[in-house]
């Protein structure tokens, strides 16, 4: 499993440009669902009208699949206010975007504990859009419309505050619900594990791969079944 410095860096490249509010946001998000056992990419940060542009044309005017219904200006991604996530796979190299997912194996899909993760950061999901749905996407709006920011309104200072104060509220939570500790198999590092009232928790998956024993799922009983190879 990857080190939480390492998937961290895996989205630093995307992460200028943010509204300080939305960074801070963003990098909590992903310590937050580390402890819980899933690494995330931070795919898309602040998005030019050029570059939002040619998102749009995608589909339209030239070859690809509809992304977006937004035209330059009338994205939040425009004003560093709005960021996309996908979820890191265990080589760190590739991305998913499967919702089904459950790689901590605590039968709940991963990209649903990401968004309940981002809603309580104070982030809105757009996999709660009641039209076209954007799940990978979340975004501040600090209270003010497309149409306010395109004309130059930026958040405020009271907006500001009160999302800070949220942040530091649930930084602090996660400070004093659980600390980590490294966890090593043959004195090979393995994952951070997550230390909370003396006991350690480690993703059932990271664990067994490391000790070379098969994980199988049965959905019907919600049983992991860990099975030693011979």
């Amino acid at each position: 499993m990857l080190t939480l410095a390492q998937v961290k860096n895996k989205s630093a490249h995307r992460l200028p440009g943010l509204h300080p509010v939305v960074l801070n946001a963003a990098t909590l998000l992903i310590e937050r669902c580390y402890q819980r056992g899933i690494a995330i990419l931070i795919t898309q940060g602040l998005r030019t009208i050029a570059e939002q542009d040619k998102l749009y044309a995608q589909g339209r005017t030239v070859k690809g699949a509809i992304v977006t219904h937004a035209k330059g200006g009338n994205s939040y991604h425009n004003y560093g206010l709005a960021a996309d996530f996908a979820l890191l796979l265990p080589d760190g190299k590739s991305a998913s975007w499967d919702m089904k997912r459950d790689d901590n194996s605590n039968r709940l899909a991963d990209w649903q504990e990401v968004a309940q993760e981002a809603k309580q950061l104070g982030f809105e999901w757009g996999g709660d859009w009641t039209r076209f749905k954007d799940y990978p996407h979340f975004q501040m709006t600090f209270g003010l419309t497309l149409t306010q920011l395109r004309a130059g309104s930026r958040p405020s200072a009271a907006a500001v505050e009160a999302a800070n104060k949220l942040l530091n509220i649930k930084g602090g939570e996660e400070l004093n619900v659980a600390t980590t500790a490294v966890v090593k198999v043959n004195g090979v590092k393995i994952a951070d594990g997550i230390l909370d009232k003396g006991i350690t928790y480690v993703p059932v998956r990271v664990l067994a791969e490391a000790l070379g024993v098969q994980v199988g799922y049965d959905s019907a009983t919600r049983t992991v079944e860990l099975t030693s190879k011979r």
